[in-house]
């Protein structure tokens, strides 16, 4: 018990030891009205470059895939495509390997594409 009371003391000096640090601020740390107002003009100038950033991306997911469902050599039923900056990534299966390399070659084919990462795979029909 004896040991219980003195943590307790211990507690009770450190906790009285670390307030007697704090002080208040003064006037000449307070953020001024236009800081705050700047910083708020920076945030919403910021969420409004990634919303369009994130629309331009899904622009140009829905370009590529348009671009894919036109090819008739191309079956796009189990094609999932991802747009980031112009980079592109095709996932989803194909059933013939041909299909493979030409969804990659017709997504190289749409403006605004950089790259393309394809990560299609084979699955022929009915399996």
């Amino acid at each position: 018990m004896k040991a219980i009371q003195a943590f307790k003391l211990a507690a009770g000096t450190m906790l009285v030891a670390a307030s007697l640090h704090v002080y208040a601020q003064d006037a000449a740390s307070a953020p001024t009205p236009g800081a705050t107002e700047a910083a708020k003009s920076q945030a919403q100038q910021s969420k409004a470059q990634y919303k369009s950033a994130k629309a331009a991306n899904r622009a140009l997911s829905r370009k590529v895939r348009a671009a894919l469902a036109k090819d008739k050599d191309i079956s796009v039923a189990n094609i999932t495509v991802r747009a980031k900056d112009g980079a592109v990534i095709l996932q989803g299966t194909v059933p013939e390997q041909g299909q493979v390399d030409h969804a990659t070659e017709v997504a190289k084919g749409v403006a605004g594409v950089t790259s393309v990462k394809n990560a299609l795979t084979i699955r022929p029909v009915g399996t």
